[in-house]
């Protein structure tokens, strides 16, 4: 597939947690982003590899008046892509972006038809915020929606308090951060990993549509154990990350 690519400037720049960084990108060519809550933009960076771009979901929503989007990033020092990104990336700072593309979009009727749940893990969580706060923005009609968002720490809670005041203002809505190495006794919240969450939330087969996205050996535990849960194939999307 051929990519259009545009010319997207660093508008703002913002430490989400440790080695996670939201960057705010605005695209001067066009009048606003509008694209389908779930997709992705590829960055083509100035490195040293056989692979130039980089594939990133889209954390905020589609919007009809802006020409903004945010992209939340995780620094991994083996890499050439995050690395040249947080060493060099300031307000300002220019780069190709493509046109947003994917196929992991926000559900569609009859999707709302049933509960929907979302699993996640580290920047994961970005294409599902996209998702809610399109929902929330266009009150858009649903059941159940539950956010299952798993990380090590309470301090990698990537938008945390944004998630927590969305349970009061989105109807239906539960987020639950799982923390797999938080021993600190003022955590009140669920320790371990995703897998026992949805395993207990979800026994009674309710009749539901899960959206996993995150690194490939949960994605693929999470979709062998819905199986074992009795869900179908065409039940379960996903979006992995390499």
């Amino acid at each position: 597939m051929k990519l259009t690519f545009q010319t997207a400037e660093v508008v703002e720049i913002i430490d989400e947690a440790p080695n996670v960084k939201r960057y705010v990108f605005r695209i001067p060519e066009i009048p606003w982003c509008d694209f389908i809550p779930g997709q992705f933009t590829m960055l083509d960076l100035p490195i040293e590899s056989s692979q130039t771009t980089r594939a990133y979901s889209i954390a905020s929503p589609p919007s009809k008046t802006n020409n903004t989007f945010e992209l939340v990033i995780v620094l991994n020092p083996e890499g050439k892509g995050t690395p040249y990104i947080f060493e060099n990336f300031k307000i300002g700072t220019r780069v190709p972006a493509s046109l947003f593309i994917g196929k992991f979009g926000k559900p569609r009727p009859p999707a709302f038809e049933k509960d929907l749940c979302f699993i996640c893990t580290g920047t994961g969580i970005a294409p599902f915020r996209s998702m809610l706060l399109d929902i929330k923005n266009y009150n858009i009609p649903h059941k159940n929606i539950t956010l299952i968002f798993g990380c090590r720490y309470v301090h990698d809670i990537l938008y945390r308090k944004e998630m927590e005041e969305l349970q009061n203002e989105l109807s239906d809505f539960s987020f639950i951060p799982v923390c797999s190495r938080e021993t600190s006794l003022s955590w009140q919240g669920t320790v371990g990993y995703v897998h026992q969450v949805y395993k207990e939330l979800f026994s009674h087969k309710q009749p539901t549509q899960f959206y996993i996205c995150g690194w490939k050996a949960m994605i693929m535990e999470t979709v062998e154990n819905l199986k074992v849960l009795g869900y179908e194939k065409g039940d379960i999307k996903f979006e992995l990350y390499d």
